[in-house]
């Protein structure tokens, strides 16, 4: 799985964007972050959790944005984890 990476907040979050279309059940996918991160919340359109102490978001266009991360490689690395652990979420 290849991804467009972009900086955000000051260059202290990286949004990892998959060049592939995905779509993920938003609610299907907070029932599965349970087994593996902390704290999970989601308003329908993504959710949020805590995971090896970061923030993490996961929108429903497959988008995982980790705060705080600088490093690049380590960011899409945790992107596919998360993803194919989700992969049964897709829609």
């Amino acid at each position: 799985m290849r991804f467009t990476v972009t900086r955000l907040c000051g260059g202290r979050a990286l949004m990892m964007i998959p060049r592939e279309d995905i779509r993920i059940d938003i609610e299907l996918a907070a029932e599965r972050l349970q087994d593996f991160t902390e704290e999970v919340r989601t308003d329908g359109a993504m959710v949020i959790c805590n995971w090896r102490g970061m923030e993490m978001t996961v929108y429903e266009p497959g988008k995982v944005m980790l705060f705080p991360l600088k490093e690049r490689l380590e960011g899409i690395k945790y992107a596919k984890e998360v993803l194919e652990r989700l992969s049964d979420c897709r829609i």
